[in-house]
């Protein structure tokens, strides 16, 4: 049932989605050299890699690591970048990533293929057997403020509650989140 959920759900927000991401395209275009997307390898659900993609916010010249992990972020944000981090437009084309099913509207969010840390806490937590989501409980209960081992508990925590009624709930709790612009450092 998730799954279908997931399959109506993604169809929907394309349609809806479909102008501002049109727009978004347009002014990453405009304001940088390089692609529009950015494909990202990702860890995926039993830790597959994946290809995900979101909107170019970065310079292509980025070193390849999660932005935390950079001594300078702010270096490598393209001028529309941080506008788009900050309101999670360039997360939109991740839509795509839930169509095929690679991603869930809700699951732990998909660990950056060099995250080894990440990756090594979610597959001891039983995690990894999860398809990553768009949204999850780390998100709504501070994004980039909580540490590796918090956000692993919340994911093991999704894990061992997971239900419809705990996704609506998550999804509903994003919304305020996303608008509110809490817990994003870059």
């Amino acid at each position: 049932m998730k799954r279908s959920i997931d399959i109506i759900l993604s169809l929907l927000a394309g349609l809806v989605f479909l102008l501002p991401c049109i727009l978004v395209a347009i002014l990453v275009k405009a304001t940088s050299k390089g692609p529009v997307l950015f494909w990202s390898d990702r860890v995926g659900r039993d830790n597959a890699i994946f290809k995900m993609p979101k909107f170019r916010s970065m310079r292509t010249d980025t070193p390849n690591v999660a932005t935390h992990q950079l001594t300078q972020p702010e270096v490598y944000i393209t001028p529309v970048g941080k506008f788009i981090r900050k309101t999670s437009l360039d997360e939109l084309p991740q839509v795509w990533s839930i169509l095929v099913g690679d991603m869930s509207i809700v699951g732990p969010r998909p660990a950056l293929f060099n995250q080894d840390d990440l990756i090594k806490l979610r597959t001891e937590a039983g995690v990894h057997k999860l398809r990553p989501g768009l949204t999850g409980l780390a998100q709504v209960r501070g994004r980039d403020d909580l540490s590796i081992e918090e956000k692993v508990a919340m994911d093991r925590e999704y894990l061992e509650q997971q239900s419809l009624w705990l996704d609506i709930k998550i999804i509903l709790m994003t919304l305020p989140v996303i608008t509110s612009r809490t817990g994003i450092r870059h």
